[in-house]
């Protein structure tokens, strides 16, 4: 595998294969989301405009196989600077950890590891920020789309230092696979102090 870590404008080029990769991983539950590639483009287009992002791009044999994203809070939308704002936080202090999505095949393999890594490294080297952090949507345990064989990334994110701050939270609009039009999908938060 070849990763790739690239800045702003060095997106770009590969928007295209982030926003088809974006929409297979997330049809998965708990995301179930029946995106476009217009609207991926659109969203993605934010990671490209912010000199601060970073993209770890993952290829097998040319193939893009993996990505994880991240900003700076004050670079992202306001559904996800408020809930620190209305808790009192300062989002100018804390790097905003996006999506990380690899393919069924190469899952296992670490990268899930190494895209913490690298994102918490970046806000390191920016030398401005706090806190990482991250949201995550709330599905009901009894979601009758639920795999049996589910099993929630909780105890992943606890390893990696994060704690679940259910007290910050949000609502982000998207269409669910069986659903006809968008609507509200619960978010919350985990943290993690930096430290340098």
């Amino acid at each position: 595998m070849d990763i790739q870590l690239l800045r702003g404008p060095q997106i770009a080029p590969h928007i295209d294969d982030l926003a088809r990769l974006r929409i297979a991983v997330f049809r998965e539950f708990p995301y179930l989301y029946d995106g476009t590639l217009d609207y991926e483009a659109e969203y993605l287009a934010t990671y490209v405009r912010s000199e601060d992002s970073l993209c770890v791009l993952v290829r097998d044999q040319g193939r893009v196989v993996g990505a994880s994203t991240a900003l700076p809070l004050m670079d992202e939308t306001e559904e996800f600077q408020q809930p620190f704002i209305d808790g009192g936080w300062e989002p100018a202090r804390v790097f905003y950890l996006a999506e990380s999505v690899v393919l069924p095949a190469w899952r296992g393999r670490g990268l899930g590891v190494r895209f913490f890594a690298e994102r918490e490294a970046h806000a390191r080297r920016l030398g401005r920020f706090d806190w990482c952090a991250f949201c995550a949507v709330q599905r009901p345990v009894d979601h009758p789309r639920r795999p049996a064989d589910y099993q929630p990334l909780d105890a992943f994110w606890a390893r990696r230092g994060y704690r679940h701050h259910p007290e910050l939270h949000t609502e982000y609009h998207w269409r669910d696979l069986d659903e006809s039009e968008e609507s509200a999908k619960p978010m919350s938060f985990w943290l993690k102090e930096l430290g340098r």
